[in-house]
């Protein structure tokens, strides 16, 4: 199994019969387990399950049985899907031996494409967070230099796709956290729109802010994971009834990736502020190839991105707490930084949260007026690039911010308005620089064209 080797060109060396789901299995094991002691990226490896679950692949293939591109293809949960019968920590001491007596509707819908579950990845506290630097179970380091972060909170399914023990990995993204363990550790990750995906098993962080979807090694597999997960859930109320369209994406050049025509939206305003000089040349290196492909740059005005990260902020913070209520009687079992976090929460006034709603529903409306005149927007994903573990704060332009602020400046407001977003890996010769690519609610299919399309500029 090649690192490089996609979802697509898996299915169709199993379906020639060059490769058996068991020994893609076995190869991830043996990358996991030799990972292992230098990333710390998984809380739980699935090792007999993976193997039963790829020999009914391969039973099933060979009788004919063909559940699509996922099936016997190697990859991980996150920490915070539930499995029926698996331990699922959700990162904390307070879940350490949780044993959940049911399924995540994901793995519910991952399990009928016929995956294969190799492990339940490790990720911050609570998800609450984006260092990975869990004081409980240890830091996760990123595969690209591991005395760095791999983002977080998603960090152990970023780190594992990266390091290509996984072909994918599920994650959860409340203010970033799928597409900032994609940006650091260098691969894609897909926050869809709000309501695409389900939510039903999964521990949650957030009533209205949370988000699933893939890390993935490009965008093409983004869109064959998106349409397996996608799909109304009448068991959860968050659930869109939107259709579901066609993600697949032909991965021949000719074929699918051409920008021509594509309004690109740059923002003039917020997301060129205080940017690392290896961020802001690979982001203008993304942008000229974009023109040179085709593609029509419209500067555009971003209605208060600064404004809508408060409005993220109060939310989380009191959503959050509210959801934590019942295990704060266990201040001991909590680590200080989420403690810090969930304390906070607990003493925002309902009228700030009640008007952080508010607000929310203005800049919804206002940013919608945008769509008319682009395509997408592109942004970097994060200012900068992996901080080391264990540091506080960042130098940007002489001036020094929070790492977890810094990091994610540019991510939130997609979690406050409910858009899809992506994050794409950009060619650099340092540590992984990423590219947010962002779309109008359910426009995940064009946004992860043009994701495509970017990809094969850079090849």
């Amino acid at each position: 199994m090649s690192n490089f080797l996609s979802i697509s060109e898996a299915a169709a060396k199993l379906r020639a019969r060059e490769v058996s789901a068991v020994e893609l299995a076995q190869e991830s094991l043996r990358r996991i387990h030799a990972d292992e002691p230098r990333l710390n990226a998984f809380m739980t490896i699935t090792e007999d399950l993976a193997l039963q679950q790829a020999r009914q692949a391969d039973e099933e293939l060979a009788s004919g049985l063909d559940r699509g591109p996922l099936h016997g293809i190697p990859y991980g949960l996150k920490d915070v899907f539930s499995t029926k019968g698996i331990r699922t920590t959700c990162g904390s001491k307070i879940f350490a031996d949780h044993i959940p007596d049911h399924d995540s509707a994901v793995y519910e819908k991952l399990r009928e494409a016929g995956a294969v579950l190799m492990g339940k990845t490790g990720l911050q506290e609570f998800a609450y967070g984006i260092t990975c630097n869990n004081p409980h179970y240890g830091p996760i380091r990123n595969p690209a230099n591991p005395d760095c972060i791999p983002g977080g909170s998603s960090g152990g399914s970023g780190a594992a796709v990266a390091a290509g023990s996984l072909f994918f990995a599920m994650g959860s993204d409340t203010g970033g956290s799928i597409r900032i363990p994609a940006s650091y550790c260098g691969c894609a990750g897909l926050k869809p729109t709000s309501g695409r995906v389900s939510r039903r098993g999964v521990l949650p962080l957030d009533f209205s802010l949370d988000h699933m979807g893939p890390l993935t090694r490009n965008a093409v597999d983004a869109g064959l994971v998106l349409a397996a997960i996608a799909g109304h859930d009448p068991a959860d109320d968050t659930s869109s009834s939107q259709p579901v369209p066609d993600y697949s994406i032909s991965e021949f050049p000719s074929v699918a990736a051409s920008l021509w025509g594509v309004r690109i939206g740059l923002p003039t305003n917020f997301y060129g502020d205080r940017v690392s000089p290896e961020v802001a040349d690979a982001f203008a290196e993304a942008v000229f190839r974009a023109r040179a492909a085709g593609a029509t740059l419209v500067p555009i005005t971003v209605p208060d991105p600064s404004e809508i990260n408060v409005v993220s902020r109060v939310i989380l913070l009191s959503e959050a707490s509210a959801l934590m209520e019942p295990y704060l009687h266990r201040r001991a079992d909590f680590g200080a930084d989420v403690l810090a976090l969930l304390d906070q929460g607990r003493f925002l006034a309902a009228t700030d949260y009640v008007n952080a709603q508010r607000l929310r529903r203005v800049y919804q409306q206002e940013w919608a007026k945008l769509w008319a005149d682009v395509d997408c927007i592109f942004t970097p994903t994060a200012p900068i690039v992996a901080p080391k573990i264990g540091e506080p704060n960042v130098i940007i332009d002489g001036v020094s911010e929070d790492v977890r602020l810094a990091t994610t400046r540019f991510v939130r407001a997609a979690n406050v308005l409910g858009f899809p977003a992506i994050s794409i890996p950009l060619p650099v010769t340092g540590l992984p620089v990423g590219l947010q690519i962002m779309a109008a609610p359910f426009g995940e299919a064009k946004l992860l064209s043009i994701a495509h399309a970017v990809e094969v500029t850079a090849q």
